[in-house]
């Protein structure tokens, strides 16, 4: 599925929810694997305000491109920001999404 670029540069961007591990099986707590870098993903809460508006997105982000200390209201900003639409069919029922990935979050403005 092709995936398209996000422009943050105009943004205001904070923490809504600190990283977390994101797992591949939540019943097994295995964690999900960047297949090329292999590098552990994290989920983060980014509230992202442009334009007037605001939305939360939760935004996959390679373990090593996550800082320490990220907080909920802090400032951030996003660095290769990505939106990709994907599908699936779990148990009969197909669902579909856009899922968000960046290549780091860095502290401050």
């Amino acid at each position: 599925m092709p995936s398209f670029k996000i422009d943050t540069s105009t943004a205001v961007v904070f923490v809504a929810t600190p990283p977390t591990k994101k797992l591949k099986n939540k019943q097994t707590g295995e964690p999900a694997i960047d297949v090329q870098t292999g590098a552990t993903l994290m989920t983060v809460g980014l509230l992202i305000s442009d334009e007037g508006e605001g939305n939360l997105y939760q935004v996959t982000v390679p373990e090593t491109g996550v800082p320490e200390g990220l907080t909920p209201g802090s400032p951030v900003s996003v660095v290769g920001l990505k939106a990709r639409d994907w599908e699936n069919e779990f148990n009969g029922q197909k669902r579909h999404g856009i899922s968000f990935r960046a290549v780091a979050i860095t502290a401050g403005v």
